[in-house]
Protein backbone atom coordinates (compact mmCIF):
# COMPACT_ATOMS: atom_id res chain seq x y z
CA UNK A 1 0.00 0.00 0.00
CA UNK A 2 1.10 3.52 -0.78
CA UNK A 3 0.02 6.53 1.25
CA UNK A 4 -0.87 10.11 0.41
CA UNK A 5 -0.26 12.20 3.53
CA UNK A 6 -2.02 15.58 3.41
CA UNK A 7 -1.00 18.24 5.93
CA UNK A 8 -3.41 21.07 6.74
CA UNK A 9 -4.55 23.37 9.55
CA UNK A 10 -6.16 20.45 11.40
CA UNK A 11 -3.11 18.16 11.31
CA UNK A 12 -2.76 15.42 8.74
CA UNK A 13 -4.89 12.96 6.81
CA UNK A 14 -3.52 9.65 5.55
CA UNK A 15 -5.13 8.12 2.50
CA UNK A 16 -3.88 4.72 1.40
CA UNK A 17 -4.18 3.24 -2.06
CA UNK A 18 -3.01 0.12 -3.84
CA UNK A 19 -0.84 1.16 -6.80
CA UNK A 20 -1.62 -2.18 -8.49
CA UNK A 21 -5.37 -1.43 -8.46
CA UNK A 22 -6.22 0.74 -11.48
CA UNK A 23 -9.27 2.36 -9.83
CA UNK A 24 -7.37 3.26 -6.68
CA UNK A 25 -4.41 4.54 -8.70
CA UNK A 26 -6.73 6.72 -10.80
CA UNK A 27 -8.23 8.11 -7.58
CA UNK A 28 -4.75 8.81 -6.16
CA UNK A 29 -3.65 10.58 -9.35
CA UNK A 30 -6.81 12.71 -9.32
CA UNK A 31 -6.30 13.57 -5.63
CA UNK A 32 -2.66 14.47 -6.23
CA UNK A 33 -3.61 16.69 -9.19
CA UNK A 34 -6.38 18.37 -7.20
CA UNK A 35 -4.11 19.18 -4.27
CA UNK A 36 -1.19 20.41 -6.34
CA UNK A 37 -3.59 22.56 -8.40
CA UNK A 38 -4.79 24.05 -5.11
CA UNK A 39 -1.21 25.09 -4.31
CA UNK A 40 0.02 22.15 -2.25
CA UNK A 41 3.65 21.11 -2.57
CA UNK A 42 4.40 17.40 -2.96
CA UNK A 43 7.45 15.51 -1.74
CA UNK A 44 8.58 11.94 -1.26
CA UNK A 45 11.16 10.64 1.19
CA UNK A 46 14.19 9.11 -0.47
CA UNK A 47 16.18 6.16 0.88
CA UNK A 48 18.70 8.62 2.35
CA UNK A 49 15.93 10.21 4.40
CA UNK A 50 15.97 13.43 2.40
CA UNK A 51 12.82 14.85 0.86
CA UNK A 52 12.53 15.17 -2.92
CA UNK A 53 9.98 17.52 -4.48
CA UNK A 54 7.81 15.83 -7.10
CA UNK A 55 5.48 17.21 -9.76
CA UNK A 56 3.65 13.94 -10.49
CA UNK A 57 2.45 11.07 -8.35
CA UNK A 58 5.03 8.31 -8.03
CA UNK A 59 3.03 5.14 -7.33
CA UNK A 60 6.20 3.32 -6.26
CA UNK A 61 6.79 5.77 -3.38
CA UNK A 62 5.76 4.42 0.00
CA UNK A 63 4.57 7.82 1.16
CA UNK A 64 3.83 11.08 -0.67
CA UNK A 65 3.58 14.15 1.55
CA UNK A 66 1.49 17.11 0.41
CA UNK A 67 1.65 20.32 2.39
CA UNK A 68 0.05 23.72 1.79
CA UNK A 69 1.92 26.75 0.62
CA UNK A 70 3.35 28.67 3.56
CA UNK A 71 2.15 32.24 3.92
CA UNK A 72 4.27 34.76 5.74
CA UNK A 73 3.08 37.97 7.17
Amino acid sequence: MATILVMDHSGDTRQQFDPDNSEQLAWANARFTQLTSDGYTAAIRQATGEAKLVRALDPTAEETLLYPRLVGG
